[in-house]
């Protein structure tokens, strides 16, 4: 049976990845590690909890050892516009510590998946399908530390021969977890509005598009990704995914279907809005579709009915 190690696991991914995994490997053959974010009950209770930095390499050796981890899954990072605002620590957290995991995972054989994003992206790439493979001059600190991050997880597949698996993931959209300092984060916030009967004020200006996705999509992605035959790879690392592309205001139009009453405006943040623009509008993924058979089920439509249904049943969520 694998036993995982992942870390980061109290952000908007882990902590919908980690009971995903709990299900399908065992409660106990899954180790959730987190820092600055402190977990509900529920999720401490259902499976191993550590405290963690992942910069400390004998704090990441000694779980590993502790565990017998066989396969890391690496999902510490500062997001886009929090990097922004304390780059120092952006670098610190997202670059130092995936180096740190990657040499504690060579020497202990450890497989690693690792997401990068569409920040990884800039305004000198190509906005409409976007290719696999092509140019990558991000201008904000995630960006290069997401481009950074791929290349030296590619460095360490070539010298090393390790197993380092990756994709770059749109905006992510979820009921589950509260924003967390995302330039698409106004896809999670507008639900939270929309549910309370609450106006929004949308920080994207109108005609802003950019590719999305929603959860259940991309945990299934990380889980296929992980579990697929090494051997049918070619990229491995930094696989583009997608699912949906849209803008705020088809978004609004959108849930406004659903609840008619719902009132959307502009106030546009000008710092994620210039981020918002160096990125793609929607990336390529045939690579994924070809090699692993990447397929997402859901579209702005059915998301949209899903996120209000499942909002409406979390009153904790939306209180």
């Amino acid at each position: 049976m694998k036993r995982i190690l992942v870390t980061g696991a109290t952000g908007q991914l882990g902590s919908e990845l980690v009971p995903v995994l709990r299900d399908k490997y065992g409660r106990d053959n899954v180790v959730a590690a987190g820092h600055s974010r402190k977990p509900d009950d529920v999720f401490i209770d259902s499976g191993p909890y550590e405290i963690i930095e992942t910069t400390d390499s004998e704090a990441i050796t000694a779980l590993v050892k502790k565990y017998s981890i066989d396969i890391i899954y690496h999902l510490a990072a500062l997001l886009s516009a929090r990097a922004e605002e304390n780059p120092q620590l952006a670098w610190d957290v997202n670059m130092n510590g995936l180096q740190t995991v990657l040499e504690v995972a060579r020497h202990h054989h450890c497989a690693l998946f690792f997401p990068s994003s569409i920040g990884a992206f800039g305004p000198s790439t190509p906005p409409d399908n976007t290719p696999q493979v092509t140019i990558q001059r991000p201008n904000t600190l995630y960006g290069i530390t997401k481009v950074a991050g791929e290349l030296l997880c590619d460095y360490y597949v070539k010298k090393y021969d390790m197993d380092i698996r990756g994709v770059r993931f749109p905006g992510l959209i979820s009921y589950k977890t509260p924003p967390g300092g995302g330039t698409t984060d106004y896809a999670v916030e507008i639900f939270y509005a929309a549910v309370k009967n609450e106006p929004y004020r949308c920080f994207l200006k109108e005609g802003t598009r950019l590719d999305m996705m929603y959860m259940p999509d991309a945990i299934r992605a990380v889980v296929e990704l992980m579990e697929s035959d090494g051997r049918m790879l070619t990229h491995r690392n930094a696989y583009n995914i997608t699912a949906m592309s849209f803008t705020p205001e088809q978004l609004y139009a959108t849930i406004k279907k659903e609840l008619p009453h719902f009132s959307m405006t502009y106030e546009v943040d000008p710092l994620r809005q210039a981020i918002a623009d160096s990125w793609p509008r929607k990336m390529d993924d045939s690579a994924a579709r070809a090699e692993w058979c990447w397929q997402p089920a859901y579209d702005i439509g059915s998301m949209t009915k899903d996120m209000i249904e499942q909002l409406r049943k979390e009153g904790s969520h939306v209180t």
